[in-house]
């Protein structure tokens, strides 16, 4: 029980101060269970990232269900579910109730076209990481940051970078075959 206290409130602080998706949250799920608490070591934590990716739904809310059932069973993914879920919906809870005078603030505006670049700074950190302990380098990692870059820097939909990505990466390798 005690380890399971413990994996709720290390994901309630992360899914409380980290902004932008559940892959700008990995850096610090790896520190505080990786480096930190030493709960798993670097391989089994790319492996659950791996199946993590395969599985539906949204990315946080999947890592934190994988590593609480790796580390402390059902018990221990419940709480980092719930750790992983109870500061966003807390948070647009708030927000959703605050919303209706400010939506059209320039204050507001301006504070989340400001949170987007971040956003995509702190999903490129995982993404080196990953690349350099896998060995990826060169054309999947130009992708990868070129991705990053249009989705950070242009008006562009991401929906649209990503299809326009993995149908190039299919006519790439598919030629290659």
């Amino acid at each position: 029980m005690y380890q399971s206290w413990q994996l709720f409130w290390v994901f309630f602080k992360i899914g409380a101060f980290t902004l932008g998706s559940g892959y700008a949250m990995m850096p610090q799920i790896r520190r505080e269970l990786v480096t930190r608490r030493k709960w798993l070591d670097d391989d089994e934590f790319i492996d659950i990232v791996a199946a993590t990716q395969s599985a539906p739904g949204p990315i946080a809310v999947n890592l934190a269900v994988f590593l609480g059932l790796r580390i402390a069973g059902v018990k221990g993914m419940i709480a980092t579910a719930f750790g992983a879920v109870l500061p966003s919906f807390a948070i647009i809870l708030m927000i959703a109730m605050l919303f209706q005078g400010i939506q059209n603030a320039p204050l507001f505006v301006a504070a989340f076209k400001a949170v987007k670049p971040a956003s995509v700074a702190l999903i490129l950190v995982p993404v080196f990481t990953i690349a350099k302990r896998t060995g990826t380098v060169g054309f999947k990692m130009f992708l990868s940051v070129a991705a990053a870059c249009l989705v950070a820097f242009t008006p562009l939909s991401p929906i649209y970078v990503v299809v326009a990505f993995a149908a190039g990466g299919i006519l790439y390798y598919g030629r290659k075959k």
